[in-house]
């Protein structure tokens, strides 16, 4: 009896160690020190800024959103407001619209990236506010200085 006992807290134990995500961060942690796709992307952005890398990185925010996964299946914390201030910044655009491949140009349903870039970016930063009301109180102001909204 011990024995058996003994047996299914082990086993419980075990299956507890999974290693289940909660949100979907863009892919599993690569082997170049566990990383995953976004950290990789997001650093590089910010590291050593170019056009190809805002490309990867918008993308990137699309399938995230697009595809949200993970046990909760909704988007990461931050990851629509992220997406939306890179959108509404007039570079972007410009930076797609160049030097965007066309598997990335696919992600999108139109060419007219000056004009989609800005709406889906206020649409994103509303969806912050939406999935994580507790963002109100940075998101609001941040959409009003940046639409004039």
């Amino acid at each position: 009896m011990k024995r058996f006992l003994f047996l299914g807290v082990v086993a419980v134990m075990l299956s507890s160690c999974t290693a289940s995500r909660m949100y979907y961060w863009g892919s599993n942690p690569s082997s170049d020190g566990g990383t995953t796709r976004y950290e990789s992307l997001a650093y590089r952005l910010y590291d050593a800024q170019s056009p190809q890398s805002v490309c990867d990185l918008v993308c990137l925010y699309e399938d995230m959103v697009q595809h949200p996964g993970g046990t909760r299946g909704v988007v990461p914390p931050g990851i629509c407001a992220e997406y939306g201030y890179l959108l509404l910044q007039a570079s972007t655009a410009e930076a797609f619209e160049k030097y965007a491949t066309n598997k990335q140009r696919r992600a999108f349903e139109s060419s007219n990236y000056a004009q989609i870039f800005p709406e889906k970016g206020e649409q994103m930063l509303k969806k912050e506010i939406e999935l994580y009301p507790e963002s109100a109180k940075f998101i609001a102001p941040l959409l009003k200085r940046l639409t004039g909204k």
